[in-house]
């Protein structure tokens, strides 16, 4: 599916995405994560290990992907999103991640959009999105906000002392007869 062209005034290169994870996304999830300059060693590990969990276990993991390709740079962008356990249609976004050559353009936008959707498809009708309080991460505050989000909780000094984990939520329509369901 293309996506659609960005508010930005900078059109967004004709986007596909892809559903099912090969084994050389475990490179292109590193490479992504690494380019936006966010996060840790340790938080790079985590990427890594949920691409990991769900080459071994399928869909079974609980994880989902959903990866924003487009020529000629290939995978520029990333989602991982699955089913809070113990609920019946909320839905965690563990991770986007957008190249930072590609941020700005969209494709952020544009993603989240697709990964709804998927949501949608597997009977989710609550997003729920989780992230620091710290200043770097502002832009990302923002973009939730911008895409629909709002801010349900503060939890405070969660990750750090002076570091609050911010939850964000939206509630999102139901998949639309005859759309396509996400494999």
């Amino acid at each position: 599916m293309p996506a659609k062209p960005s508010t930005t005034g900078t059109p967004t290169p004709e986007m596909h995405y892809r559903h099912e994870i090969l084994a050389t996304d475990r490179e292109a999830v590193l490479r992504i994560v690494e380019s936006t300059g966010f996060f840790n060693a340790q938080e790079l590990l985590i990427a890594i290990e949920l691409v990991d969990e769900r080459l071994a276990k399928g869909p079974s993991s609980g994880y989902f992907f959903v990866f924003a390709e487009c020529a000629p740079q290939g995978t520029v962008a990333y989602t991982c999103y699955g089913p809070v356990p113990g609920s019946q249609e909320s839905y965690d976004l563990y991770w986007i991640a957008v190249d930072r050559s590609q941020q700005g353009h969209g494709v952020g936008r544009s993603l989240i959009r697709e990964t709804e959707r998927a949501i949608a498809g597997l009977g989710g009708r609550r997003v729920y999105i989780e992230t620091s309080s710290r200043g770097e991460y502002r832009p990302t505050r923002e973009f939730y906000l911008n895409v629909g989000y709002r801010e349900e909780a503060l939890v405070r000094n969660y990750y750090a002392r002076g570091e609050h984990k911010v939850i964000y939520v939206k509630r999102i329509p139901p998949l639309r007869q005859g759309a396509s369901r996400p494999r």
